[in-house]
């Protein structure tokens, strides 16, 4: 039985149905896609056809894919009549946007893989306009906490092209694990790719599994995956993070640091193990930049910039050498200085640094994009300062942090974050002038691992919370969750037929729990009083 419009996530800008009447998708139905869209043609036929047994062969007269200059790009217009379906998009992005809305106009036994029921497969007779709010509709997927095999990246990156997503942030390094080979630098993989062991729940609880973990991906594994995200539309923005977050890189190749001879960390947390900003430590970076570039062919170049702790400066030759040379007070401005210089070298290959608002500390490289983690405050500062900004604020949109207060939910860390706080998310912040809110490039959703072992541990934290940040960051700022939460459940029987493990409405069951692994539960009063004293050295100045 066909659900009544609009059962659609994320929401479309207007839809206008008509009563009883149906376009019937049969086998003899065709498909014609317009120039330069024939990849999107045959992306629509492999995931149609399985489920359908519609094989969709080219020919008119049935599903007409075509571009139209007076749509904006990334917009689509889709009209279903009983005689046949238009998707009409102002870019190829938008026209793959349309599929995606058409998809979801179908039963949901047409998102399996194979066929499990019979047709006619009927798409309710209606026009839909739809247009993006934002330019980047972003989750950033943590594969060093805990490595994620490719087959679970594409699928990961299938979940978010069907919500209309279009960046995909991959965080590739940290102090718990190296995943990207890098030319020269075997140890990297060979050493920084795997650790003896993991904690098991939140740092205070101290337990470990006793489980080796690791993994990386070779460069093809990477380039398969950028072209994969390209043909739904998704821009993969590789992260490496440095100067800090770097114990892993540093394990492998000891030179790199302040005199720590160790292996990969093994609890989560932050590591005081950070580079040393030699020139050799400087020219490893450029390296590792180098290679990101000639793999990722996107705009912006992910250099992390967050926690970096100083307290290995404070007493290391190097820094003082470097303190001296460039005439900096005091280890405070070295990270600044530091990532100054990645930025020219990315700027030389025609790339822009990406990185968290800790790098407004001081001033950011002009051009530099920030990912305004800590707060709201911060995508106000970035914004005022000139610089493109994605909000991402932890309390919003930080998909780890546990869903309710029930404690069977598995190992629950950070604030409580609702199905309704992540549909309430404004990427656009009060007190900006427009052309400031200009600058806000839109939101991004960040998926960290620490307590995500598998890709359907993923999907319980994820979902549906993705679905209400897809629409949040997709459809105008006046949101109704009533409305988002009468067309869920009909959503989640799509999920249910695409394999997605999503936690429950009702909460979470048993076999969600994890009480091996205990959390660390907060309360917001708490973390926005930490947040406010992490970011002291920013208040009050807005970076002018």
């Amino acid at each position: 039985m066909i659900e009544p419009l609009p059962n659609l996530i994320p929401r479309p800008a207007g839809v206008t149905a008509a009563d009883g009447g149906f376009f019937v998708l049969d086998a003899g139905t065709l498909l014609d896609a317009g120039p330069g869209l024939g990849a999107i043609a045959a992306g629509l036929r492999a995931s149609l056809g399985p489920a359908t047994g519609c094989e969709l062969r080219d020919g008119s007269g049935g599903i007409l894919l075509s571009l139209d200059t007076r749509i904006p790009a990334g917009a689509y217009e889709l009209t279903v009549t009983p005689e046949g379906i238009s998707v009409e998009g102002g870019s190829p992005a938008g026209v793959f946007h349309g599929t995606q809305t058409l998809r979801q106009l179908l039963p949901p036994a047409t998102l399996r893989r194979a066929r499990v029921a019979e047709g006619p497969w009927q798409i309710p007779t209606c026009r839909i306009t739809d247009v993006p709010r934002f330019a980047w509709r972003g989750v950033m997927l943590d594969v060093a906490r805990h490595f994620m095999p490719v087959a679970d990246v594409l699928r990961f990156i299938d979940l978010a092209a069907f919500h209309k997503l279009n960046v995909l942030h991959l965080h590739l390094t940290d102090d718990q694990g190296w995943r990207v080979e890098v030319p020269g630098r075997p140890r990297l993989t060979s050493v920084g790719a795997w650790r003896p062991e993991s904690m098991l729940g939140a740092r205070g609880h101290e337990r470990f599994d006793k489980r080796p973990h690791g993994g990386f991906y070779t460069d093809d594994d990477l380039r398969e995956i950028v072209a994969y995200a390209a043909a739904r539309f998704i821009t993969v923005v590789p992260e490496v993070d440095m100067p800090g977050h770097m114990q892993a890189a540093i394990a492998a190749y000891p030179e790199l640091g302040n005199g720590f001879a160790g292996p990969v960390r093994t609890s989560w947390g932050i590591s005081s193990h950070v580079l040393n900003v030699g020139d050799e430590a400087l020219g490893f970076c450029r390296d590792v930049l180098d290679h990101l570039c000639d793999i990722f062919p996107g705009e912006v170049i992910g250099i992390g910039g967050d926690e970096c702790p100083a307290t290995e400066w404070q007493d290391s030759p190097v820094a003082e050498a470097r303190m001296k040379e460039a005439g900096l007070e005091g280890p405070h401005q070295l990270q600044k200085w530091f990532t100054e210089r990645l930025a020219r070298h990315l700027a030389r290959r025609g790339r822009r640094l990406y990185g968290w608002d800790e790098i407004l500390a001081g001033g950011a490289p002009p051009g530099s994009v920030i990912a305004a983690w800590r707060g709201v405050e911060p995508t106000v500062w970035a914004a005022r300062a000139g610089h493109q900004v994605v909000a991402c604020p932890d309390t919003s949109v930080y998909l780890d942090y546990r869903q309710s207060d029930d404690p069977g939910e598995p190992t629950p860390v950070g604030t409580r974050l609702t199905l309704e706080e992540v549909y309430a998310f404004e990427p656009v912040p009060g007190g900006l002038t427009p052309e400031q809110a200009a600058l806000v490039l839109g939101g991004q959703a960040n998926v960290w691992t620490e307590h995500m072992e598998s890709a359907r541990r993923v999907d319980y934290q994820v979902f549906p919370r993705l679905c209400a940040f897809a629409e949040a960051v997709w459809g105008p700022a006046e949101r109704d969750f009533a409305g988002f939460s009468a067309r869920l459940p009909a959503h989640l029987a799509r999920l249910e037929a695409l394999g997605v493990n999503y936690r429950p409405l009702s909460g979470s069951r048993p076999w969600d729990g994890r009480p091996d692994a205990p959390g660390n539960p907060r309360t917001r009063a708490d973390r926005q009083a930490e947040l406010h004293e992490m970011t002291a050295a920013l208040r009050g100045t807005d970076q002018q």
